[in-house]
């Protein structure tokens, strides 16, 4: 006989944690009606328990001893939002091996752990979701898993950073400087005290190691995701990239062509015209190119308290509803095809150079042979004085041109007498497909 009450095990109540216990006590006649039970939360696992909460649960419900919360025989689904990779981990193993079923918001623990996780979900016929963990509100795991389940995804393409995002569209908007930008977006609350791991690109890459393991069906580790932060963006950067027609943006890029893959995140430019160009503020968007359908966006806040309880709910609905269909961990598909990288003579982009020179005759010239040498042509060319006496600017942006390539420009120009400094260097991405 299917059970009229499903009981869950929340582990954190912070901002996210609070959210959930928000959704599920003020929405229990949607839930029934979607689950056809109602859904109680039993017990809360916290650090301190005396700390004083924005939500109110009976007395008895808040517990500082997870055992009380894993061990107990009538939960029937854990949710995770404490943060963290151990004892968060352990737990969630445990968990599954009572036979638990698991909802995740941990970005972290799956980029490093989800490959293990989902091997012992399997084992025990458990449900392990994990929507909330790479873009908040947005369904892109669920679409990945299920809405292209008849597809063959070839790209992806993400903004999944709302603080990178939030910085470089105030610097092209207002034209501030990175640093300021940086100090409005901790004023916000949109920053973290320590923004190393947004503004390094760490907590795009391992949004972006889940996004590939899911969309190519290929285990892809967070050490395999080549990353680049925005620490070096500049204002003139932005400025120069907007000049030639140009967005600046973090951008998390994961292609596959004939089984070979290439995963990384980077500070890229993209043309005014593509769907992510005009992504601003904190929203994250991820587009996605599959063989048969062509060209998806998805949209929306990629964090925030309730737009990533929304997503934690959602998967613990699914599961709920799995429950009362009997198929529960059936849906968990481990990858099952062999992770083959791309070596860097295949993975082809356009590439933006600001260089500075010495302003004298023939140099462009000198540049232009350069590239021509390497079998690569330009698409746009800049040339601007400089304050400084007896010295130009060059920006540059060149067609198609592979790894091997590009590292053989770069040597180069460095090379060249008349090249004072390669000032910067992005990978243009869009509009060569």
């Amino acid at each position: 006989m299917a059970k009229e009450e499903i009981k869950v095990g929340l582990m954190g109540l912070g901002t996210v944690g609070s959210g959930v216990v928000r959704l599920v006590m003020n929405h229990q006649e949607d839930l029934r009606h979607q689950t056809g039970c109602s859904i109680t939360i039993t017990k809360v696992l916290v650090q301190d328990i005396q700390k004083e909460r924005p939500v109110h649960l009976p007395p008895g419900v808040v517990t500082d001893h997870p055992e009380e919360l894993l061990h107990h025989a009538d939960i029937d689904v854990v949710v995770e939002v404490m943060g963290g990779i151990e004892p968060t981990r352990n737990y969630i193993r445990q968990a599954l091996e009572s036979g638990k079923h698991v909802v995740t918001a941990n970005k972290d623990l799956m980029a490093l752990h989800g490959a293990e996780l989902l091997s012992v979900a399997a084992q025990h016929h458990c449900d392990l979701f994990y929507e909330a963990s790479v873009a908040g509100g947005i369904p892109i795991l669920r679409a990945l898993v299920e809405g292209f389940a008849s597809d063959r995804i070839t790209r992806m393409v993400g903004i999944v950073n709302g603080t990178t995002n939030y910085i470089l569209s105030e610097m092209k908007k207002k034209g501030v400087a990175f640093a300021d930008a940086l100090t409005e977006a901790q004023r916000l609350g949109y920053a973290e005290a320590d923004p190393t791991a947004d503004v390094d690109g760490l907590d795009a890459a391992r949004k972006m190691a889940i996004l590939a393991t899911l969309g190519f069906h290929t285990e892809w580790p967070l050490d395999e995701v080549h990353v680049r932060g925005i620490g070096d963006v500049t204002l003139e950067d932005v400025r120069f990239a907007a000049q030639l027609g140009y967005t600046l943006k973090l951008v998390g890029i994961a292609r596959q062509d004939a089984g070979k893959v290439e995963v990384g995140v980077q500070p890229a430019l993209l043309p005014n015209e593509h769907p992510l160009a005009t992504v601003d503020g904190v929203y994250n968007a991820v587009y996605v190119h599959g063989e048969a359908v062509g060209e998806t966006m998805f949209y929306g806040p990629g964090a925030g308290d309730m737009p990533t309880a929304t997503a934690v709910v959602s998967d613990l609905v699914t599961v709920v509803k799995n429950k009362k269909l009997g198929v529960n961990g059936r849906s968990v598909v481990s990858p099952y095809r062999e992770r083959k990288s791309k070596p860097p003579g295949e993975i082809w982009s356009k590439h933006f150079f600001r260089l500075r020179v010495a302003d004298e005759a023939g140099v462009l010239a000198g540049i232009t042979r350069l590239f021509a040498d390497e079998g690569v042509s330009l698409e746009k060319v800049l040339q601007v004085p400089c304050t400084q006496e007896r010295e130009a600017e060059i920006i540059l942006v060149t067609h198609r041109a592979n790894g091997e390539q590009l590292l053989h420009m770069i040597k180069g120009l460095e090379a060249l007498p008349a090249v004072i400094r390669i000032q910067s260097h992005y990978r243009v991405e869009g509009g060569e497909e």
